[in-house]
């Protein structure tokens, strides 16, 4: 390995431990109580080396939440998409969805709860990786209605009817452990089901 592989590769190294200190200390103190100072004496360098990585801690805030986004994507993209039973898929992306989000509770609160707290917008602008999460959801409506298992609807507001569906569901489970649910796997898939329900043709 020359030595410009070698430091490129050390800066990611150093990039990746940036966001990995940021996003611990973003879930263990609160986003509004860490500073970059914070994060730098956890890593054990200066601040000015984390401004040499990120402009501020929104930007730190912004990073952290596309990679779980990228998760995320990563995680419905291996599903084995089977466009003969577009319904079945559909299940199976919408559990997907909520299995990650619980798997990941603070990573799931920080970019869906905290980070429109702070920033405006969901991280869902045009070209990102959370917008291209969306269009995964729309394309799997897109293709149940194509085959007339759905009805005729807007394809757009029907992905949104579903994100609510799976976002509420996911954040009540990881907001209120205590609350006595029913069997959690039943409640999910009634909830991915009724919802599903309403939507056919």
């Amino acid at each position: 390995m020359g030595v410009k592989e070698r430091r490129a590769r050390e800066k990611e190294q150093l990039r990746q431990q940036i966001l990995s200190a940021a996003r611990e200390l973003f879930v263990t103190e609160g986003y509004e109580n860490v500073s970059m100072r914070k994060i730098a004496a956890k890593i054990e360098y200066s601040p000015t080396t984390i401004y040499l990585y990120f402009k501020d801690k929104a930007e730190l805030l912004d990073s952290v939440c596309k990679e779980t986004l990228l998760n995320l994507l990563d995680t419905l993209e291996r599903l084995n998409r089977d466009k003969s039973d577009p319904l079945e898929t559909l299940r199976k992306s919408g559990r997907a969805y909520v299995e990650f989000g619980l798997k990941h509770p603070q990573e799931y609160k920080l970019t869906f709860v905290v980070r429109p707290q702070f920033q405006q917008g969901l991280g869902l602008e045009e070209g990102s990786v959370g917008e291209k999460v969306f269009n995964y959801l729309c394309a799997m409506v897109f293709e149940c209605i194509r085959q007339k298992v759905f009805r005729q609807m807007d394809v757009e507001m029907t992905g949104q009817v579903l994100w609510a569906a799976v976002h509420g569901v996911t954040l009540l489970l990881i907001d209120f452990p205590d609350f006595p649910w029913s069997e959690k796997d039943a409640l999910i898939d009634m909830v991915l089901q009724t919802t599903i329900e309403g939507l056919k043709g």
